[in-house]
């Protein structure tokens, strides 16, 4: 989806905004996070180290505060005609969340530094809030795996290991 989605948001604000400004927003959303904003970088001709820093911050920005208001704006939220967003988001974090309450904050580390579809810091964040582990532990947790998805989207995105000389 991140493949798809990525060209899209590019061709709809290429042209009015900067590019580093277009890897901001696109890594702001759920789903694309730091891999869409790194793909989108890679693809708008970026240097490696902006796209790498901008795709980090627009990743990072939003976690704080899911981490310490996503219970209240749900159960807020449970009372208009969001319902059925919020039961479905619920659902989808209850869904993913056996390896955190398996392995804790490891787990939550995995969860997020793997960059597979369904994974990454939002969902991360919402589980680790809906499980009501410790937001002091959880947010570094959460950084260090977003630092990890994005060295590896990077590596493969922007070529790296061959540029390095490896593989």
């Amino acid at each position: 989806m991140t493949e798809s989605l990525v060209p899209w948001m590019i061709s709809l604000f290429q042209g009015s905004i900067s590019k580093e400004i277009i890897v901001f927003i696109i890594s702001l959303f759920p789903i694309l996070e730091l891999r869409g904003g790194i793909l989108a970088g890679y693809a708008l001709g970026m240097e490696f180290t902006s796209t790498f820093i901008i795709a980090f911050i627009g990743n990072i920005l939003p976690i704080p505060f899911i981490l310490l208001f996503i219970r209240y704006i749900f159960k807020v939220l449970k009372q208009t005609p969001f319902r059925k967003i919020v039961l479905w988001c619920e659902e989808k974090a209850e869904s993913k969340n056996e390896t955190i309450r398996k392995y804790a904050y490891w787990g939550l580390y995995l969860f997020v530094a793997i960059p597979l579809p369904g994974t990454g810091a939002w969902t991360g964040a919402l589980i680790a809030a809906l499980l009501g582990m410790d937001v002091k532990k959880t947010f570094p947790t959460i950084v260090v795996g977003v630092l990890t998805a994005g060295i590896i989207v990077s590596v493969l995105s922007f070529g790296l290991l061959g540029a390095l000389g490896i593989g």
